[in-house]
């Protein structure tokens, strides 16, 4: 069988700690592979090669470092095709897909290449008399990623492009169910000329994270996953020195009014909804109808699409979503649908039951739709990270506001309307860190930063944007006077440059 193991110094390398975890074929619910999963003493190895790279990468000047970035870009393009069969096998999400998780990466390292102009400090040449002040963004030092499984090509680039360019070596924990694409990025960026021991990758399980978190030799943290786990990080990282930021859960709303176009709403819901298994944070799990007439129509329009869609293996043609990753997954996906009936939602369209002739022991489900969801039932307060979408009927504008406003996620959300006024209202009123108006998915492009409020997001910096720059970079200030404009004699009193 298979054996992954980590990416360390510049070449891949076999796990020593003995302890493995299988990674599967979601479609077909085989054991294709197994990877290594890190001990402390392996995690100290990477930090010592990232440590050993990392002042010599930060001492190149910044066009040298673009110019890797730039490489990358044209390998990651040479390579689409491989890296997204090699996602899909793993993760289970269609080709297209994939390649978008790819994609939507190189952007941020595509952002990346502009790090000669991201990277620039401040002057004020004559701040007092002789005096000169400017400030420096020089790097954290070693930084480290732990990323989910649902991008597992996206996500590590929207981490490390930023933290490498602006010269920090970089420790990425990928998600043991995916870990082969990341590995490959790192053999790739390799090749665009990354000196070895900037880029490592470390693969593993909690006993890895914890190690990350308490270790002195590394400065800087990012996180992507649950909230409750989002939380531990920011706090035990933060503990230990570091800075942090850490991004959990969504349940994210799309709010219809009664003027938008039902036939658009619908089929942005569909791809929302149920794209990627509904396996993605700014996924929309949420439709919130304004008014009894609207809710009716919205879901007579949702139905035949949901029991249209196009379910199977990565390797089928005109496939709408694929399996979910893990039984795991799938078993709790199955009991939060359960307890919504139990509470007393409608369940429109029953996915539970989905077999797929070939596939019979895949992860497999089948899209579902409820309708009259209630605030306080669990399939509305959780996130379910499946192919579920709940129906919950507003009576009022403000009420659908505040529904958003109300839930302990703040992640992503979006209005459907052809009225600018409601439109900008929401836009400015709503308590979310992403907006959409007419826009189902709302995440931004690699120019902006990525990031939400509340409870999905602990830290105070965003991901890629000009966010990025500023966390895997510290500002030195520098005030400087030359001997022409020094007095004779001490100063005891607090320094003034400029008198009123």
């Amino acid at each position: 069988m298979n054996e992954i193991g980590h990416f360390i110094g510049g070449r891949k390398v076999p796990g020593t700690s003995g302890r493995f975890a299988d990674v599967f074929n979601p479609a077909t619910g085989e054991v294709e592979s197994r990877v290594a999963l890190a001990s402390p003493a392996e995690l100290d190895q990477a930090v010592a090669a990232a440590t050993e790279a990392q002042a010599d990468w930060a001492a190149q000047n910044p066009q040298r470092r673009a110019r890797v970035m730039m490489r990358f870009v044209a390998l990651l393009n040479e390579h689409m095709d491989e890296l997204a069969q090699m996602l899909s096998r793993e993760h289970g999400k269609t080709v297209e897909d994939s390649k978008g998780d790819i994609q939507r990466g190189l952007e941020v390292v595509e952002f990346a290449v502009g790090v000669p102009h991201l990277q620039k400090g401040e002057f004020s040449e004559g701040a007092g008399p002789g005096i000169d002040m400017y400030s420096m963004r020089q790097p954290l030092g070693v930084g480290a990623g732990i990323t989910p499984f649902n991008f597992p090509a996206m996500i590590p680039m929207w981490m490390f492009a930023p933290a490498i360019a602006t010269g920090n070596a970089f420790i990425l924990k990928p998600s043991e169910r995916d870990p082969s694409v990341p590995i490959r990025l790192a053999e790739l960026i390799m090749e665009a000329g990354l000196p070895a021991g900037v880029l490592n990758v470390v693969n593993g399980d909690k006993e890895a994270v914890d190690a990350i978190l308490s270790h002195p030799g590394i400065a800087g943290v990012s996180f992507v996953g649950s909230t409750p786990i989002a939380s531990h990080v920011y706090a035990t990282a933060a503990q230990h020195g570091k800075r942090v930021q850490a991004f959990g859960g969504a349940k994210n709303h799309m709010v219809v009014m009664p003027d938008a176009d039902m036939d658009k709403a619908a089929d942005a819901l569909i791809g929302a909804g149920y794209g990627s298994a509904g396996e993605r944070c700014m996924a929309v799990s949420v439709a919130v109808p304004v008014g009894e007439a609207t809710a009716d129509r919205l879901v007579d329009a949702l139905t035949p699409r949901i029991e249209s869609l196009q379910i199977g293996p990565y390797t089928a043609e005109n496939v709408d979503f694929g399996p979910v990753v893990t039984q795991a997954s799938l078993d709790k996906i199955r009991g939060l649908v359960e307890r919504g009936i139990a509470q007393g939602a409608d369940l429109v369209v029953d996915g539970r039951n989905f077999r797929m002739q070939g596939y019979e022991n895949g992860f497999f489900m089948g899209a579902c739709l409820f309708d009259r969801v209630k605030a306080d039932m669990d399939i509305y307060t959780q996130e379910i990270f499946g192919p579920v979408l709940s129906v919950v009927r507003a009576g009022t504008y403000e009420e659908a506001l505040g529904l958003a406003n109300d839930h302990e996620y703040g992640n992503g959300v979006a209005i459907f309307t052809r009225d600018g006024d409601a439109a900008r209202d929401f836009a400015a009123r709503v308590q979310v860190g992403m907006v959409g108006v007419n826009v189902p998915i709302p995440t931004p492009l690699a120019y902006h930063s990525f990031g939400g409020w509340k409870r999905s997001v602990f830290g105070d910096l965003n991901q890629h944007g000009p966010d990025s720059i500023k966390f895997w970079t510290r500002t030195k200030t520098v005030t400087a006077r030359w001997p022409s404009g020094i007095k004779d004699g001490a100063e005891f009193s607090m320094p003034v440059y400029h008198q009123g």
